[in-house]
């Protein structure tokens, strides 16, 4: 059984005869102790307070049987690990759509939020406020008047707390491929065309960081804590 917030692509779950229902992380309509494992990727990044990526946590427990375990993705802020760079940034200068859009000035990609995004090439400060921002880790320190950095596509992270630029495809498409993303250069012709643009929020986490959230849950254990491919990532055991 799956759950999303997003209700097109609990549609296109449904068209493939999955069960999926629409919900948010924070609150999730299943009775407690009643999975014997839950995964939860690349969802607990999106949230802006260190308080709710707690609770979305403890929600993942509570749906948790005794023994039973989950597994987290986040986004990583060490995109080189053990001086070996992620596969993000490995295909900065090499992937086939990177060519594309220098060619042509678009590029397409599916929908995926596995990993850090593909997204407009746009080095520009949003005027969105950052709220809420604690002191938690890699020396992040709160600023009371801070606005928050748009992500540069196949770049290092600079910020734990960043906004990632999203543009909507325009014109008639199939339900499947109204979720792409369209990687466009930043002031262009076809960047001007296209509407709306979505910047969504995340906070990348730093090494242990995850972890560290993890342990200060009496319910679960860490049964393992590792890096792959730009994600950190947990393994918990409801107790």
């Amino acid at each position: 059984v799956g759950c999303d917030r997003s209700k097109n692509l609990v549609d296109i779950c449904g068209e493939k005869h999955f069960q999926a229902f629409v919900c948010d992380a924070l609150s999730v309509p299943i009775r407690s102790g009643s999975c014997d494992a839950c995964i939860s990727i690349a969802v607990i990044h999106h949230f802006s307070t260190a308080e709710r990526r707690l609770a979305t946590i403890q929600e993942l427990a509570r749906l948790l049987r005794p023994g039973g375990t989950a597994l987290i993705y986040v986004w990583a802020m060490e995109q080189e690990y053990k001086n070996q760079k992620s596969k993000y940034l490995k295909e900065k200068n090499g992937s086939k759509n990177k060519d594309k859009e220098m060619n042509t000035g678009t590029a397409q990609r599916p929908f995926s939020d596995q990993g850090p995004d593909n997204s407009n090439q746009d080095s520009a400060w949003s005027n969105q406020l950052l709220k809420d921002l604690k002191d938690e880790s890699c020396g992040a320190k709160p600023v009371a008047d801070f606005r928050l950095p748009v992500h540069t596509n196949r770049t290092s992270f600079h910020s734990q707390d960043l906004l990632v630029p999203w543009h909507l495809k325009s014109g008639t498409k199939k339900k499947e491929e109204s979720v792409d993303t369209v990687l466009v250069p930043s002031g262009s012709k076809e960047s001007q065309e296209l509407s709306p643009v979505f910047h969504r929020y995340y906070h990348v986490f730093c090494e242990g960081e995850l972890e560290a959230v993890c342990r200060s849950l009496d319910c679960v254990k860490v049964q393992k804590s590792y890096y792959d491919q730009g994600n950190w990532c947990v393994i918990l055991e409801k107790l």
